[in-house]
């Protein structure tokens, strides 16, 4: 994903990313996790999600909770990878959204709560 230019001449890389899990203790699990690594600045958890889809064949119909995700492009992969490490679904939904504008100071939070280096315990 490419760069864009905010008003004042800054670059903005921020993502918003969006993920479901099969409850509300599993995406709080999946959001900590992403945010004590540091490959996400904020993590929300919203419970009660009614989702309805097709998987192998057959229309289901599930409640679930909804992860929303702010980080910066440099990270996506690295999300990715993670959550398919910890993520109980066989094919967990990992759907990214550019972030075009922002409040500038929120935007630059973001980048710098993902810059910080982790302590590996």
């Amino acid at each position: 994903m490419k760069s864009r230019r905010m008003k004042g001449g800054g670059e903005v890389d921020a993502l918003l990313m969006i993920s479901t899990a099969g409850s509300e203790k599993e995406a709080g699990k999946v959001a900590k996790i992403l945010v004590e690594e540091r490959l996400a600045a904020c993590a929300n958890v919203i419970p009660g999600v009614r989702s309805f889809f097709y998987w192998k064949g057959r229309l289901c119909e599930d409640k679930e909770a909804l992860i929303l995700i702010k980080t910066m492009n440099n990270k996506a992969e690295k999300i990715i990878d993670r959550i398919r490490e910890i993520h109980s679904y066989e094919v967990p939904e990992i759907i990214f959204f550019r972030v075009d504008k922002g409040e500038g100071n929120y935007l630059k939070w973001v980048e710098k709560m993902v810059k910080i280096k982790v302590k590996i315990k």
